[in-house]
């Protein structure tokens, strides 16, 4: 497959045709890393981070938490205790 280099604002581009995308597992507004290896450019999906739930945070903890409480002192403004 061929493309060609086009003007693109003040930067340049070319137009990846949409089954191509689709067959590497990509779409529109996708991040990717571009690398340059020699004389080519290897473009790379970037993975999105997970977001963490509940029991991703969890996950670990054995229960062994006890509550204690924390002086913080007077009231130093307008603070309701």
């Amino acid at each position: 497959m061929q493309a060609t280099i086009q003007k693109w604002g003040n930067s340049q581009g070319i137009r990846i045709p949409k089954a191509f995308l689709e067959a590497l597992g990509m779409k529109e507004n996708d991040v990717v890393e571009l690398n340059r290896i020699d004389d080519n450019i290897l473009i790379k999906k970037i993975q999105p981070e997970k977001e963490l739930t509940l029991d991703d945070i969890f996950r670990d903890y054995n229960g062994a938490f006890a509550a204690e409480e924390f002086n913080w002192g007077a009231p130093a403004g307008k603070e309701v205790w």
